[in-house]
Parts: structure tokens; sequence; C-alpha cells
């Protein structure tokens, strides 16, 4: 068993964050069963299956690693995976302060406490995330993810289940776009995530190059590649990189929950959310985080 600790454990909420992982019914790279959080991990080639629950104390959170292949298990980046994936090293005591100082955020806070901000540890997932999501419904969204991983991604059966991992950007680059259109992808989407998982594959597009950069920098770094827009640029900077003031300011979803929050007839405009959530700040991504939180069924 692996131990993993929360940092600030009087902030943060296993059950919390479990509610927002199981959201999709169409997700297929997690899964929540009897109590534990699961997901495929490969290391040094080889499958692992993490099943993560709480410890009793509630001080840390413990990793069962189901390894019948037998490999050497690297616990420090397990550790580094699930701390990452679930922000365990997160303080969230200046957002709540601020939070309680604003009418949206503060019932928001109060009703979801110990929620964090569920991450993306793999910069090439959280890319092509947000290009599969461009202007189509999430369950539509998830619905292409999930073909994209069953068709691309490593399978494997553990304890009567499948286990699936977001497929490689090397296996992808080897794709022509005609091996997503079936799939229901667009001819450009297609191309951009290949594209993307080309630049990744040689090298010319790391997450050991972003991760250097201030957010600024980071953004217009992200940019320059095609298929990566503000938004995405936002979405990656926010769940990859944890930038906290990184705003997907276009987000529909982030649109509409303001809108349900507010009370107002119609969805604002985009000239009103970004009026709204300028005083935000470095609040921003987790601000954004607890609204979508918001439209999650109750």
């Amino acid at each position: 068993m692996i131990t993993v600790p929360i940092l600030h454990p009087e902030q943060f909420s296993f059950a919390e964050c479990l509610v927002f992982l199981s959201r999709s019914d169409r997700e297929c790279l997690h899964f929540v069963k009897d109590g534990y959080l699961q997901r495929m991990i490969v290391q040094d080639g080889a499958p692992l299956l993490l099943k993560i629950r709480e410890a009793a104390d509630k001080k840390a959170l413990e990793v069962q690693v189901v390894n019948p292949w037998e490999v050497v298990v690297d616990e420090v980046s397990i550790r580094r995976f699930v701390t990452h994936w679930l922000h365990l090293d997160a303080d969230m005591q200046s957002f709540y302060n601020f939070a309680a100082q604003d009418a949206v955020l503060a019932p928001l806070v109060q009703r979801y406490p110990g929620l964090r901000l569920i991450g993306i540890p793999d910069l090439f997932e959280a890319i092509t995330w947000t290009i599969t999501g461009q202007q189509i419904s999430l369950p539509f969204a998830y619905t292409l993810r999930r073909r994209f991983i069953q068709a691309f991604g490593y399978h494997v059966q553990a304890e009567g289940a499948d286990h699936y991992t977001y497929p490689h950007p090397a296996v992808v680059a080897g794709l022509q776009p005609d091996d997503l259109i079936p799939m229901q992808f667009s001819r450009s989407k297609a191309h951009y995530i290949i594209g993307i998982a080309a630049a990744m594959a040689e090298g010319r597009l790391t997450a050991a190059r972003l991760q250097q950069m201030e957010y600024t920098a980071a953004r217009e770094y992200l940019l320059q590649w095609k298929g990566i827009g503000n938004w995405s640029a936002n979405y990656v900077l926010m769940k990859y990189s944890r930038f906290p003031e990184a705003l997907p300011l276009e987000d529909a979803g982030l649109h509409n929950a303001l809108r349900r929050q507010l009370q107002l007839p119609a969805k604002p405009s985009l000239v009103a959310v970004k009026d709204y959530t300028a005083h935000w700040q470095q609040h921003a991504a987790y601000a954004t985080f607890y609204l979508w939180r918001s439209l999650s069924n109750e």
C-alpha cells in the first residue's frame, strides 16, 4: 500500500472529488467502485492498476497497486501522479477566503467543501481533450473521447473489468484523419489531434518546456499550435499546468453556471462574463471549477 499525503487534509473531501469524477457514465479512463477510485497507468511499459481510497485518519490517500506483471513499482512517480491528479498539494484557504466575500462563489464553497480541482496529469490528454470538446456538447465530447481511447489506447482486463490508458502521441501521430472521421471527429479536429501528436512525438511540443514558463509565456507557447485557441490554452494551463490565474473565458459551461447563479434570463455575453470575472485574478481556475461543479446533478 502506498500512502499519499494530503497537504491540508482539513480542506480536502475525497467524497466530493469522487462525485465530480463520477459525473459521466461515458468516462473510461477511471471509475469509482466500492469506495475506490480506480485508474490504470503505464510504468516502464507495464500496466499498473491503481486503486485509491481515503486513509482511516483522512490525512492521506492509500493506493493499492494491482501488479500481476510484477514489475518494480516506482512509488515516487505514483505519489506524484495522484497528487497532481487530485491536487493534494493545494492550499485552499486563500481561495476560500476570497470566495466567502463573493455572492456567487460563497454558496458554492459551502455546498462543495473540500472539492479539489481535478486535473489531467498528461499533457497530450489535456490538449486533445480540449480539441475534442470544441463547440460540441459535453456528453458528445465524452462519446468521442471514449471511442478514441478504446480504439487507440492500451487496454487490459484486471479484476473482471476493462481498463484503458490514454493513447500515446507516437501511436496517434501515425494515424490519418480518415481513421478518426468515422468516429464522428470533424476533419479539422482530426488534423489538429494528429498534428499535436506528431509535435509531441517529435519533441517539438514538450511538457518540460511548458513547465519552465510563467503563465503568459505558457499561454503564448500553446497558442502557436493549430487547434489551440484561447479557451483550449487556458483549459490546459488550468487542468495540467495548475496555473491559478488560468481562465477559460469562452467556456460555455462557465457561462451557463454564471447565468444560473446570477439568475439571469439568458446566457451572459462574453463581455459580461469578462467583466464579472475580472476580479478573480489568482483565483480564476478554482472559481471556474466550482462553477462547473454547480452544473452537475445534485
